[in-house]
This record gives structure tokens, C-alpha cells and sequence, in this order.
């Protein structure tokens, strides 16, 4: 007769045994969530959704997409999956901006805390009101040196990209604006199209609707080509000024991520998945629609990019005044 001692070892046996066949598992092996430290309906949202549907096509399991939003530069999204187990079935969806929560006090990590994945990102243009006087970028940057930090530019936040991109262009084309931030993109080619400001540094994905409806007029891409918009070839500012390439391109890196620390295995299988479905027409096709140039770029490759871009925005940000923590005492080294 069975004795109640040796069901228990025979249920310990049991649970003991699941246990290792789990362990034994390649990953992934139960569902992954994606928490992307952006709200719903944002790029960085719409980015991750997209192609954590095109990777499931590549995994045996599911991935759901949470929004955990708020704190410093998405630094409350970014603390919960820091908090969880580093083994890949947690991730974080983030994006350029995320580099800065570290200099303005949301958490005490550098970014290479992440093993990012790099899907891509929209180029900025400079644009102006369908009725501006300026026609060409050097007609622009001519009138705006002959009366220096007396034009009006917009480009979203301090700190932000646009701005950043905006102080490349000063610098590359030796030229002073006068800055006037907004609390958004959105807000800041409001203000072009209004007469409030005289140019907008935004995003393709951002600018491409007013573009298309006649409200704005773009001048110049801030990337190494050219683009067609509406019919119209929009040409790079760098092959109207000599040197951009010392302070451009700074581009959007929208993607997601897994702890650096997590295993070889983990990073492999996400590895696999992410080069699969960055090769799929689907994500061809979205990036054209909605006019985001695709990157693909991951681990040490994506790792380098986003320290680019930490430093650009630390060393942006203090000299601002906005830096709330020494980038030196955080280990980025000035650019």
C-alpha cells in the first residue's frame, strides 16, 4: 500500500522533474511580453506592434504588447522590465528619446543596461510655410546669417531630436536660428503653418501629410540622400553644405530590447526572429507607407548607435540646463 510519505515523494518527484524539462526547453518556451514605454497609437507603439506580429511568425510562442508609460523619458517602462528576469520574456520597446532618462534623474543607468533592436526610424527635414520667401536651404541659411538668432525655428523640445538636428545644422552651415521650443512636433509645424515661426525641423513621418496638402514647403533632407516627396525631389542638405558629416545624421532608432545581460541563447533566438521579419515585405511595405527608413541593426551594431546618441543628447542637455545628473558621472564621454 501507497503510504502518504511516498505520494508526497512521488508528487515531489514529479514537480521536480517538470521543473528540469522546463529548464531543459530551448527559449523561448511560454508567451513574451513587449513593454513599450511610449502610449498607444505613438511611432514607437505602432513600430513594436508591427513587428513583434511579423516575429511571432518566427517563434513557436505568442508576444503581447503592454504600454507601461510615464516617469522620466520613459524611464518607468524602462525600471519594469530593468525589474524583471533577464531571460528574454520580458522586453522593452523604446526609442531615441530613452537615452535621456539617465542625464535628467529617471534611472542610474547607462543605455548599454540593453541589448536593443533597431527597426528603424523617420528621417527630419527642414520645412517652411507653402508661402515662405525661402525657396532653397542656402537662401534660408543666407537671410538667417545676415541677421543672426532673428529667424524663427521650431523643432519640438529641448533636447529632443529635431533640436538636436537643428543645432547640427547651425554648426555644419555656421548659421544661428532662433530656437523656439514646443511642447511636441505636432504643436511646432502647427506654429510654421501659422506664421509663428519662419522653419520646422521634424520627421518625414511627421511632416509628409502637411507636405502632400501644400501647408508646408520642404527645403532639405537632413541625411546623407535625397527624397521624393509629393512629386518632389527634396535634396540632401549635405551635398549643399561641405562637413554636415561631423554632426549629421542623427536619426530616430525606434525599436526594442532585451537585457545585455541576458544569455547567448535568448539573444540568438530574438536575433533570428527580428532578422526574419525585417526581411518580410510586410515590414518593407509599412516602412514606405508611413515613410520610416528601416534599420535593422542589433547588439553591439545597435549598441554603438544608441551611445552616439546618448552622448549627442547628455552633453545637449546640460549645456541647456535640463541635465539633472553630470553625463561625466555617468561614464558618457562628451562627443
Amino acid at each position: 500500500m501507497t503510504t502518504t510519505f511516498g505520494k508526497l515523494v512521488a508528487v515531489a518527484a514529479l514537480v521536480t522533474g517538470l521543473a528540469s524539462a522546463a529548464t531543459a526547453q530551448e527559449y523561448p518556451f511560454r508567451d513574451i511580453t513587449t513593454a513599450v514605454v511610449w502610449g498607444a497609437g505613438g511611432g514607437t507603439d505602432s513600430i513594436n506592434r508591427m513587428i513583434m506580429a511579423e516575429m511571432e511568425q518566427h517563434l513557436p510562442v505568442s508576444i503581447n504588447v503592454i504600454n507601461q508609460t510615464g516617469g522620466v523619458a520613459g524611464s518607468n517602462g524602462m525600471v519594469y522590465v530593468m525589474n524583471q528576469p533577464d531571460d528574454g520574456y520580458t522586453l522593452v520597446g523604446l526609442s531615441e528619446s530613452n537615452v535621456t532618462a539617465a542625464v535628467q534623474g529617471g534611472w542610474d543607468q547607462r543605455f548599454d543596461f540593453w541589448y536593443p533592436f533597431i527597426v528603424g526610424g523617420s528621417p527630419d527635414l527642414i520645412s517652411v510655410p507653402a508661402d515662405s520667401p525661402y525657396t532653397t536651404l542656402e537662401e534660408l541659411v543666407e537671410a538667417a546669417q545676415a541677421a543672426p538668432g532673428t529667424i524663427p525655428a521650431a523643432a519640438s523640445g529641448a533636447g529632443s531630436i529635431h533640436h538636436l538636428n537643428l543645432l547640427a545644422i547651425q554648426n555644419g552651415a555656421d548659421v544661428e536660428f532662433l530656437f523656439v521650443p514646443y511642447d511636441g512636433s505636432a504643436s511646432g509645424q502647427e506654429a510654421a503653418i501659422a506664421g509663428e515661426v519662419a522653419l520646422v525641423v521634424t520627421s518625414l513621418a511627421e511632416q509628409a501629410a502637411l507636405i502632400e496638402g501644400g501647408m508646408l514647403r520642404p527645403l532639405a533632407m537632413l541625411t546623407e540622400d535625397s527624397a521624393e516627396i509629393a512629386g518632389t525631389t527634396v535634396p540632401s542638405a549635405f551635398d549643399i553644405y561641405d562637413g554636415l558629416d561631423a554632426y549629421l545624421p542623427l536619426m530616430q532608432a525606434i525599436g526594442f530590447a532585451v537585457h545585455d545581460s541576458a544569455s547567448d541563447e535568448v539573444k540568438a533566438a530574438l536575433a533570428a526572429a527580428f532578422e526574419a521579419a525585417m526581411a518580410s515585405d510586410v515590414v518593407a511595405d509599412w516602412a514606405e507607407a508611413n515613410n520610416y527608413a528601416v534599420g535593422g541593426q542589433y547588439g553591439e551594431e545597435a549598441q554603438a548607435i544608441f551611445e552616439t546618441l546618448e552622448a549627442n543628447f547628455a552633453y545637449t542637455l546640460q549645456e541647456l540646463g535640463s541635465a539633472t545628473v553630470d553625463p561625466a558621472s555617468l561614464g558618457i564621454e562628451r562627443p
